[in-house]
C-alpha cells in the first residue's frame, strides 16, 4: 500500500485545496492529511484562523478522497509526524513553502501539485474577498 501525505491550513476549503488532495489521492492508495494546528497558523502566517483546528480537520476528514485527517504537532519539531507517519510520498502545493526545507532530507518522494485556477482559488485572495478589503 501506497501512502501518501499532505498538509496545510484549509481554513477557507475551496475548490483549489479540494485539486490539491484529489490530485494527492491520485499518487497512492491511501490519503492522510494533517491539518495545521491553530497555534501554527498563527505563529507561522501572521493571523488568526477564521475556523477553529477542531473545525477544519472535521471539514477534510470529510472530503471522500481523505482516508485520515489528524491534527499536525503542537510542540517539537514539526517533521515529526512525518516520521510518524511513515508515507511513501509527501504531495505539496504548488505554493507551499512552509516547513518544506528539509522534507528531502527524510528521503521521501516530493511531488508539487499543479494549481487549480490560483487567481481564483487562493486563500489569501478568497479571504480578502470574506473581510471585503482589496
Amino acid at each position: 500500500m501506497k501512502k501518501v501525505l499532505a498538509f496545510g491550513t484549509f481554513d477557507i476549503l475551496h475548490r483549489g485545496h479540494k485539486h490539491y488532495l484529489r490530485e494527492a489521492k491520485k499518487l497512492g492508495d491511501y490519503l492522510v492529511v494533517v491539518v495545521a494546528r491553530d497555534k501554527t497558523v498563527e505563529s507561522v502566517k501572521h493571523l488568526i484562523p477564521i475556523h477553529t483546528e477542531e473545525e477544519r480537520l472535521r471539514r477534510v476528514a470529510n472530503l471522500v478522497y481523505v482516508d485520515e485527517a489528524r491534527l499536525g504537532n503542537l510542540e517539537g519539531d514539526k517533521l515529526d509526524i512525518v516520521k510518524e507517519i511513515n508515507p511513501d510520498i509527501i504531495a505539496l502545493g504548488y505554493d507551499q513553502t512552509h516547513f518544506t526545507e528539509n522534507l528531502e532530507e527524510l528521503g521521501i518522494k516530493i511531488v508539487r501539485i499543479s494549481p487549480f485556477q490560483p487567481k481564483v482559488y487562493k486563500s489569501t485572495l478568497l479571504r480578502k474577498k470574506l473581510s471585503g478589503k482589496k
